[in-house]
């Protein structure tokens, strides 16, 4: 496996929310299915990411049973194990691409458990900087949870709408880089509107943990972005972009660029 040129410190993450911050923009974050739609495209889609204006990356592993993702991305995640994606070929194409911006795993528990021995560090050799893990919540699995998050990798912990308090600030005390807040119940996937009730629910996670929040689930236009931008750090879009990949690569960062402006439009 080839070596990235990017940073692989987990503070990767780090410096770019400050370096955001700073700016007074809002973070893009991308999901992109590894493999989807094809092997090549999907490496042509991780490179144009960059310049199409997304912050941090996140590439999902194909899993056969994806149960927290809708129609779009489960499909996708079919199609990719069908053309032989596996988590290796997700981080060898990590490592071909070479991306600027900061790379996170997306992935479920499954897929990582079979390559656990050295699996952080060949990620962070690939060019990864963080980790999702979908379906291991805080306090499930404490040993996978050290595991995980004493690694070479930040580990970023997912937030529901309908989490308490109390639990919203142990969850972020054991993450790093970013909190990632679902937007609504259910599975991903485009939705008409934003929430009614993000608003509140931001607010409650911000007063429970100082890491930047990332709001994600049912994102899939740009004023929809402009929405959430105003209300949280960064905006997090998946269904839509791999929906518009199914079509064509640059349908794809055409979506991208279009989110990209209407954050930047944002005061």
């Amino acid at each position: 496996m080839a070596s990235a040129s990017a940073t692989t410190s987990p503070d990767a993450l780090d410096r770019q929310f400050a370096a955001l911050h700073a700016a007074g923009r809002r973070a893009l974050v991308v999901y992109i299915t590894a493999g989807h739609p094809g092997m090549g495209e999907s490496l042509e889609l991780l490179r144009g990411l960059d310049d199409a204006g997304a912050d941090v990356i996140e590439v999902g592993v194909p899993f056969s049973d994806p149960m927290a993702d809708g129609a779009v991305i489960q499909a996708s995640s079919q199609r990719a194990l069908e053309q032989g994606m596996t988590l290796d070929k997700t981080l060898d194409l990590i490592a071909r691409a070479r991306v600027r911006a900061p790379v996170v795993l997306f992935s479920y528990l499954n897929p990582l458990l079979s390559s656990r021995a050295d699996l952080l560090e060949r990620a962070a050799e690939a060019g990864v900087h963080g980790v999702l893990v979908t379906d291991l919540p805080v306090g499930a699995d404490p040993e996978l949870e050290a595991w995980l998050g004493g690694g070479s990798l930040a580990f970023v912990r997912l937030v529901a709408p309908t989490t308490p308090p109390e639990r919203m600030a142990e969850i972020a005390r054991h993450g790093r880089g970013f909190v990632y807040l679902i937007s609504r119940l259910g599975v991903t996937g485009e939705r008409g509107d934003v929430a009614n009730d993000l608003p509140e629910t931001v607010a409650k996670l911000r007063r429970a943990t100082s890491l930047p929040i990332c709001v994600g689930f049912g994102i899939s236009r740009p004023d929809q972005a402009a929405t959430v931008g105003r209300l949280a750090d960064g905006v997090v879009v998946g269904s839509a972009v791999v929906r518009a990949a199914d079509r064509d690569v640059d349908s794809a960062l055409s979506l991208v660029r279009a989110m990209r402006t209407a954050l930047d439009e944002l005061p």
